[in-house]
């Protein structure tokens, strides 16, 4: 089977040439049917290309309201996010409740939303201005565990896990003010996806992140996506990570690159640890129609872990460039990382989003742009080729070029901490157009290519 990346560092134009050629002879003897067999489940011809944008209903406005966000549509549209990802919008339980408001994930009933934020109603408005404006909107979804004051506690508690007491227990001691739902029980399978159903057929919903996917039995995602699925094809993301998974999601989190990332900002280890991240996916069997999602935040990283600049520094643009464009990437932030917020927002209490600027927006909207338009990047089966790029004498200096036919995208983002300058590499020779200036810029022998500490190139034909 054709690999769908190549890892190179390009020493030589001979060398390159004849790796070139072998690359391409591979790819010649296959269709794009044939090279798209066994790839992972199928993506929605809309997910191919669909970066994702995370809401926090109750922190994205001074009113936290589900009315209030929807003001924010069309300006989100406009930065060509495709996906918006919401967080869990139903009431907050409030026996054994963390904090003030309690957590977005202790959820005491799957088909309401909570009165802080507005009704049904105002959601499935919501949905259909999405929709309007050409975005999808997935909700998240708690099947783990609910809140210990959901009525199935009391009508149904042979559906919860128990101690050698005959107590009802959360999934773990931390995890205090949730109870742990027992899959064991048919009945408990059936009722669980009946809520999930309900919120496609009352709102027309596009899909489901699904928290903690992997302490859910594979078997419940399996048949009641199967069934789901007969309804409208949704877009299917498990906050988990192993290929495993990908036999029910479409999408994945990539933390083990988050960390990576994380750790090349604290002088941990170098960028060279991508490479190997790539290496790994590749031998654990991912495919190109597994999608990985990467981001520098999220709402656990920002509240528990700090912000972007806390754990990134002035790399965080860097390495967001570097995620964007990797082969099954799909790109996603969260509230507020396009005004630079720049502050842990409150976990069990309102915490508004000051909306003041959005001095990164432009940042965001033409990563977006070019990912959704550019041929040789997608998420999906057939995708471009990945080639990796000579670095040089700097570990944490990473270029890579996303080609498909005569169609390119050059990435080089310096993670230094000091000035570089790119070797010369004659496969990028040619006339490019920079993504961020709209400028043409030429690349010939004798061209010097120099980037401060976290400053970055995108460069496409």
């Amino acid at each position: 089977m054709l690999p769908k990346f190549c890892i190179v560092r390009y020493l030589s134009l001979a060398f390159l040439l004849v790796f070139a050629s072998t690359c391409t002879h591979q790819k010649a003897r296959q269709s794009s049917n044939e090279i798209c067999k066994n790839q992972g489940i199928e993506v929605p011809e809309w997910a191919r290309k669909a970066p994702i944008y995370q809401v926090n209903i109750r922190q994205f406005t001074p009113e936290g309201t589900i009315n209030a966000f929807s003001k924010h549509l069309p300006r989100l549209a406009e930065m060509n996010v495709k996906i918006l990802w919401i967080m869990p919008v139903q009431p907050i339980g409030k026996l054994n409740r963390k904090g003030p408001l309690g957590s977005y994930y202790s959820i005491a009933d799957y088909r309401s939303v909570h009165q802080d934020y507005g009704t049904l109603d105002d959601f499935r408005n919501m949905v259909i201005e999405a929709h309007r404006l050409g975005m999808r909107v997935i909700l998240d979804w708690v099947a783990n565990h609910t809140a210990w004051d959901h009525p199935w506690i009391e009508t149904h508690p042979e559906w919860y896990k128990k101690d050698e007491n005959g107590r009802i227990v959360p999934p773990i001691p931390d995890w205090s003010d949730v109870a742990q739902l027992d899959y064991s029980n048919a009945e408990l399978r059936e009722a669980m996806k009946n809520e999930m159903k309900f919120w496609i057929f009352e709102t027309d919903i596009d899909g489901f992140r699904c928290d903690v996917a992997e302490m859910v039995p594979g078997g419940f995602w399996s048949n009641t996506f199967r069934e789901l699925n007969q309804i409208k094809p949704l877009y299917l993301l498990a906050e988990a990570e192993g290929v495993e998974m990908h036999e029910n999601f479409h999408a994945t989190y990539g933390w083990h690159l988050h960390h990576i990332m994380n750790k090349i900002a604290k002088g941990d280890t170098t960028a060279e640890a991508i490479d190997s991240y790539l290496e790994t996916q590749n031998k654990e069997g991912y495919r190109s129609n597994m999608q990985r999602m990467y981001f520098t935040s999220n709402h656990d990283e920002n509240s528990w872990n700090g912000t972007e600049f806390e754990r990134l520094g002035p790399l965080h643009q860097a390495m967001f460039v570097t995620m964007a464009f990797l082969p099954n990437a799909v790109p996603m932030i969260y509230t507020g990382q396009e005004s630079a917020l720049n502050r842990r927002l409150k976990f069990f209490d309102r915490d508004p989003v000051d909306w003041a600027d959005f001095p990164l927006m432009d940042f965001y909207k033409k990563i977006f742009e070019l990912y959704t338009t550019h041929p040789a990047v997608t998420a999906a089966c057939p995708t471009g080729d990945f080639l990796r790029l000579d670095n040089g004498p700097y570990p944490n200096l990473y270029v890579y070029m996303r080609a498909k036919d005569d169609k390119k995208v050059l990435v080089i983002a310096n993670m230094e901490k000091e000035t570089v300058t790119l070797p010369e590499l004659e496969l990028i020779f040619g006339e490019w157009t920079d993504l961020f200036t709209g400028k043409k810029k030429t690349i010939k022998a004798g061209t010097e290519i120099a980037l401060g500490s976290g400053e970055y190139l995108v460069l496409y034909i």
